[in-house]
């Protein structure tokens, strides 16, 4: 007996003809029967056969609840959950939550599947893929040439970002990524009969090494630890597929024009994690320091990993394969005096340079895995670095062995083209605010008399231009200012050592949170001269970003940046950082303050209004996106996204957020690393050179947009803003008090020490809210605005909306996710929920307002995409859904539980870790909930 897949009729009652099942979704099933027989099989051994047939009933019953809001099922429910002991109950979720995971790892192995079938030879390229977009620009009349140009501007640039809502800790994912490999295995390589036995054993191996390691940390992170696990992700995949891709790229190219020229190196890893410091205070000088030696550390014992492998590679004699002077001269400076290798000059050459390069990691005061032969002198820069591994190729290629220089020497200098000595680009950020009391501070201990905070808008642009121009400091060695302003100073004092240590590409971007205005980019100019990073010419060594976050301020932001743009001493910094301006715009605060369709709408605005102002200016502009792991929070498939934007606004360069869980689920797998960050650059380019060619979308459907966006925003707020006793509604019928208490990020969950929705941050607002299954931040307000606008233009109808989902790329993304979203949620588990409200009619309002908006929404989606239900036109997704929340349903109803009992009686620390597991087995079961 074991954990069984539910059956078609369980899971699938309102499919009418769900026809024969493919190949490949019977061979996901018959994986998830393969690791649920497992983990069964696990769960009986090590807890006993009561526990196991526990499991199975819950299932069982919450099965008929989630098909039918069954009241005996509901009530059955209810007491097998109740008559449960706080032990048993620990053991109930450990077994859904490991469930969940399982059945993540199957599915991620399905679409490896896919994705290899779709890149074997003779099947035509998919959206997404590198070779789609290249044979589009090629149907364009776009040649190669233009597109080696094309990327030696262009900029891709995925940015980590620390956002608490990975809940897992390193351990269990690497026992999860042996499983991965292990079903990998099963796939591709023929094995025998006892090589099968083998690998189930190692499966049930690493199955119950799972069980037995706790699923929680027990001690909170603290931001090096953080900057340790995103680094993770750099020996998974960057390091290693970053180089393949540019590899792939150029092969394509020189196969359709005969070149052999190397491609620019546009796309470019960045982090937050151990630089932002809005609303963190453990982000410290020392913590960025910190976080910069422990990037460079990563990437200098790779390259010198590398360079270990490449000399017992190029085992090359002399006599029988020539060589260039300028390797011979690196040969001769070797300090490798080995007779071994006397006539080996690349082998020579290569331990010059690994010597070198220990030297180099010595002075960062980073040690080297392996001694060198002997002792040199550091390189002073990269450049050199490379150089001298550019010899070697140059070697090579000269004397007809090309395609040894293809190899190993190959990725390393493309990844020494990336990754530089710093690994990442490692943006600072900070909340406009905190510069506000920092300039406050020096400007009023510099001019006494004057009153920084008292200064309208055009006093404080006046006095920073000058500051600006003046070569003259403005903090004083005989001053002694605030703990916070010596904080900060301290920050921007490092950053310019980075840059004198590990290069200017350390950190390239100074990002303002919550910018309201000209002068709050003005402050950071200020604060970047003080270290010495922008001179009184406006030669800067930094980006200075506007992050714009809330509906007012996406409103506002054209005219700000317009503004800036014109004043001289801006200008001029722009202008000495090649004419490029970057601009953040933020999904994540814009949703909880105006709503998943307004936020939507204003961002699109805001690019169009971006557009227009920058082509006045004749300056470049350049987007990050802030988009979270969820769609309530900007999420959704990124290819879509990014090719949805409106013309213009991509122009070849783009910065996107990944964020929390999503960086493991795209980036802990190498095949399929490697296919996000070519779906990044596919999109890039489509939407750069390919997409402006299309026709802007028709004015009646901007009309629409605008009065759908006004009628949501107006039912959004409505509920969360203006609806008396929400807040208590919100935190009692969600998990986010006890999100609190969960070990996964360094960085607190609110602003303020408040319970305001203003003061709290979006993240675990999202977080909460997917945890009780509503998906509220994802979709309320559609069906309300739909149906009015219905209403207000009857001779239109659904009809001229659904033309505006077939015609209109924005609209469609926009419903797309939606879709998406509505289907993770769960009305009868969030009924539960509302339950937890102790106040009935409270509870009634609120719930009953939520239910009837879900229901407009969910109608008034379908009729506008022609589908008969949710993820009609998403087969993997339903399928999915379909595999995967039978097992996720439990956790919710325990969670209800035990979230009762935590609030009613005396805390029980078990009790609470009890709901620790179960929030992070239903984030698992949702992938992107965050």
């Amino acid at each position: 007996m074991s954990i069984t897949l539910p059956t078609e009729s369980e899971t699938l009652p309102n499919r009418a003809d769900e026809g024969a099942l493919t190949e490949e979704e019977i061979r996901l099933r018959n994986d998830i029967r393969l690791l649920g027989r497992i983990l069964g099989d696990t769960v009986r051994d090590q807890e006993g056969a009561a526990v196991f047939d526990l499991v199975e009933l819950i299932r069982q019953t919450s099965i008929r609840f989630h098909r039918d809001e069954d009241k005996t099922a509901r009530r059955e429910l209810e007491a097998i959950l109740d008559g449960m002991s706080a032990s048993d109950t620990v053991k109930i979720v450990r077994a859904f939550s490991y469930f969940s995971h399982l059945a993540n790892i199957a599915e991620d192995q399905t679409n490896i599947r896919q994705m290899r079938a779709g890149s074997t030879a003779g099947s035509a390229p998919r959206a997404g893929m590198l070779a789609k977009t290249l044979q589009h620009a090629r149907e364009e009349g776009i040649d190669a040439r233009q597109l080696r140009d094309f990327f030696k501007t262009a900029l891709v640039g995925p940015v980590l970002t620390a956002h608490p809502t990975e809940v897992r800790r390193k351990s269990t994912m690497d026992r999860e990524m042996e499983i991965a490999a292990l079903l990998d295995q099963r796939d591709r390589v023929q094995l025998t009969p006892d090589e099968w036995v083998q690998n189930e054993e190692q499966l049930r191996r690493a199955v119950l090494t799972l069980w037995k390691t706790n699923l929680l940390r027990r001690t909170k992170l603290n931001v090096l630890d953080e900057v340790t696990n995103g680094l993770s992700f750099y020996d998974y995949t960057f390091l290693h597929e970053v180089p393949r891709l540019y590899g792939a790229l150029e092969d394509q190219l020189t196969a359709e024009d005969g070149s052999t020229e190397e491609l620019a190196s546009f796309l470019r890893m960045g982090s937050w994690i151990g630089g932002d410091r809005d609303g963190n205070p453990f982000v410290t000088a020392e913590v960025l320091q910190g976080a910069l030696q422990l990037h460079s550390a990563r990437v200098l014992r790779y390259y010198l990993d590398e360079l270990h492998e490449l000399g017992s590679e190029l085992s090359l004699a002399s006599h029988l394969a020539p060589i260039s002077d300028e390797v011979r001269t690196l040969a001769e400076r070797s300090p490798d005096h080995s007779p071994h290798r006397r006539y080996e000059p690349y082998r020579l050459a290569v331990s010059g340079i690994y010597a070198r390069l220990a030297a180099t990691a010595t002075r960062l005061k980073i040690d080297a895995v392996r001694a060198p032969v002997g002792e040199a002198e550091p390189y002073d820069s990269v450049h050199a670095f490379k150089a001298d591994l550019d010899a070697i190729h140059h070697s090579l290629v000269s004397t007809n062995a090309t395609v040894i220089a293809r190899g190993r020497l190959r990725r390393l200098r493309r990844a020494i083209d990336c990754f530089g000595f710093h690994l990442a680009s490692l943006d600072m950020r900070q909340n406009s605010a905190v510069h506000e009391r920092t300039m406050t501070e020096l400007i009023d201990a510099a001019h006494p008399g004057k009153s920084y905070a008292a200064m309208t808008e055009d006093q404080r642009i006046a006095l920073l231009t000058a500051e600006l121009r003046s070569a003259r400091p403005l903090t004083s060695l005989f001053v002694k200012y605030s703990d916070e302003t010596v904080g900060e100073l301290a920050v921007f004092r490092q950053a310019a050592v980075a840059h004198a240590t590990y290069g200017a590409r350390s950190i390239p971007q100074c990002i303002i949170s919550m910018t309201k205005g000209v002068s709050d980019l003005l402050e950071a100019a200020v604060l970047l001269k003080e270290a010495g990073l922008l001179g009184p010419t406006g030669r800067s060594a930094i980006n200075i970003v506007p992050l714009f976050e809330t509906i007012e301020d996406l409103q506002a932001c054209a005219k700000i940046m317009d503004r800036l743009l014109g004043i001289p001493e801006y200008r001029r910094l722009v202008d000495s950082r090649g004419g490029v301006q970057e601009v953040m715009l933020g999904y994540s605060d814009s949703n909880k303050d105006g709503g998943f369709v307004t936020s939507g709408w204003e961002l699109y605005k805001a690019e169009i209004g971006l557009i227009e102002v920058f082509e006045h200016h004749g300056v470049r502009l350049r987007l990050f996106h802030g988009r979270g792991g969820s769609v309530g929070r900007g999420g959704g498939p990124s290819y879509d996204a990014i090719v949805a934007q409106p013309g213009g606004a991509v122009n070849g360069q783009i910065r996107i957020t990944e964020q929390g869980e999503i960086i493991t689920s795209k980036y802990s797998n190498r095949e399929v690393g490697r296919n996000n960050l070519e779906i990044l650059a596919a999109a890039t380019l489509e939407a750069s050179l390919l997409q402006p060619k299309r026709v802007a979308p028709h004015a009646d459907y901007l009309e629409a947009m605008e009065q759908l966006s006004a009628l949501a925003f107006k039912a959004y707020r409505g509920l969360v803003y203006e609806t008396e006793g929400f807040v208590e509604y919100f935190w009692a019928s969600t998990v986010i008090n006890e999100i609190a208490t969960l070990n996964i990020g360094s960085r607190p969950a609110s602003r303020k020490k408040t319970k305001a929705i203003e003061d709290l941050r979006a993240i675990p607002w999202v977080f909460s809210w997917a945890q009780c299954r509503l998906m509220l931040p994802g979709w309320y307000g559609f069906g309300s605005a739909v149906e009015a606008w219905v209403v207000q233009h009857p001779e239109n109808g659904v009809a001229f909306l659904r033309a505006m989902y077939q015609e209109w790329p924005f609209f469609r993304t926009l419903l797309s996710n939606m879709d998406m979203v509505l289907s993770k949620s769960a009305l009868g588990i969030a009924s539960r929920y509302a339950e937890l409200v102790p106040d009935e009619a409270l509870r009634e309002n609120i719930f009953g307002r939520i239910r009837a908006e879900w229901h407009a929404s969910t109608d008034s989606l379908l009729a506008i995409m022609g589908h008969d239900r949710l993820l009609q036109g998403n087969p993997l997704l339903e399928r999915s859904i379909r595999h995967r929340f039978p097992y996720l349903d439990p956790l919710n109803h325990v969670q209800v539980q035990l979230l009762r009992e935590h609030r009613t009686h005396d805390p029980d620390e078990q009790v609470l870790r009890g709901i620790q597991l179960t929030i992070n087995g239903i984030s698992a079961g949702l992938r992107n909930s965050g």
